[in-house]
């Protein structure tokens, strides 16, 4: 199992203090990656660009690409670009995000999600692949423009990719998303996982790898899941560190009955409790909401705890489905090299 290090987006204090030492650190410390994401703030691509211009080894991706931000012809020329840049060390991870950021952030339409997944992931492809000018007529997504002036026409990349096979991630937390991405994606992100309570997700993934034409091997397809790691003496207070973030994502991150990180924990066996957490969050009271959350669902899906602990802990990710523990952690050379040590040193 690989560790790498999530750097996220940015809050409203912008860039985070000591960006660059951290990463070089943990590259020098064995990370094997560095991951960014997005949301309505700090974009994916350009803090990744600074990054890689400082680092040699280490691989890029983005954690959550918005597809609803860009088009996909732009999304194949930003990858393209830094793949180029940083000598084949990208990887483009794509999500849609949901109702409330797509239709209130980028006016785009949400609906249908799936469909419109399949449609931009396979316009992407044909832009790296370079075989002929991309001409696509998909459900939802079609090239060039139908109607309009009636002057649009195919283009090839005036650049020649680096890899026409560059990797393409999909995060996706919901089954037929996690289906989806393991029938044409390269790769799955988790945003929410756990080894002790992973069913559901191993029958998603069988169900997307026996449909016809899937793409990757069970070999090759790469399992990349944020975990929120933090080494503590208390577990307690550690767990007490996750309890705002977790209220946040469950309660606020979607309106009542779209909410994808709310489901995530229905679907791990969590419905009465998730089910508190968001109205409770919905209703105004988050610090109730916050306290609402049991340290024993944190630690299903986080590693918290003393070293001991953790290191006992490990074992059960490691032999789980993930090829890539991603984890966030304090950006000190003490926080970054007590989790290598953990994670990296058997």
């Amino acid at each position: 199992m690989k560790l790498g290090l999530l750097l996220g987006f940015w809050d409203e204090a912008g860039p985070p203090p000591r960006l660059l030492e951290t990463v070089r650190e943990a590259e020098t410390l064995g990370y094997e990656s560095v991951w960014t994401s997005e949301a309505s703030g700090s974009d994916a691509l350009t803090p990744l660009a600074w990054v890689g211009a400082h680092t040699t080894r280490m691989r890029l991706g983005t954690s959550i690409m918005h597809m609803a931000a860009r088009a996909p012809t732009a999304t194949a020329m930003a990858a393209l670009s830094l793949d180029h840049l940083s000598g084949g060390r990208f990887v483009l991870g794509l999500g849609v995000s949901g109702p409330e950021l797509v239709e209130g952030w980028y006016g785009q339409p949400f609906d249908p999600p799936l469909g419109r997944t399949r449609d931009y992931v396979e316009i992407v492809r044909r832009v790296l692949r370079r075989r002929e000018p991309v001409a696509y007529q998909g459900r939802h997504l079609t090239l060039p423009l139908a109607g309009g002036s009636g002057l649009g026409r195919p283009f090839l990349s005036m650049v020649r990719p680096l890899r026409p096979d560059l990797p393409i991630l999909l995060a996706a937390e919901g089954p037929r998303n996690v289906a989806l991405a393991r029938e044409i994606a390269d790769g799955w992100i988790a945003s929410y996982y756990s080894p002790y309570r992973d069913e559901h997700y191993r029958a998603a993934l069988a169900e997307g790898a026996a449909r016809a034409g899937a793409r990757a091997t069970a070999e090759g397809f790469e399992i990349v899941a944020t975990v929120p790691l933090i080494v503590d003496d208390d577990v307690e207070v550690a767990a007490g560190r996750l309890r705002g973030l977790f209220a946040r994502f469950i309660g606020g991150m979607g309106p009542r009955g779209r909410n994808f990180h709310y489901n995530a924990f229905v679907r791990m066996g969590y419905e009465e409790i998730a089910t508190r957490v968001r109205d409770l969050w919905l209703a105004g009271r988050t610090e109730e909401s916050t306290a609402a959350i049991p340290t024993a669902m944190i630690e299903q899906v986080a590693l918290i705890g003393p070293p001991a602990k953790i290191r006992e802990e490990l074992v059960e990710w490691r032999g789980s489905l993930l090829t890539t523990l991603l984890v966030h952690v304090t950006p000190t050379t003490a926080v970054l090299s007590q989790v290598a040590e953990l994670v990296l040193g058997g």
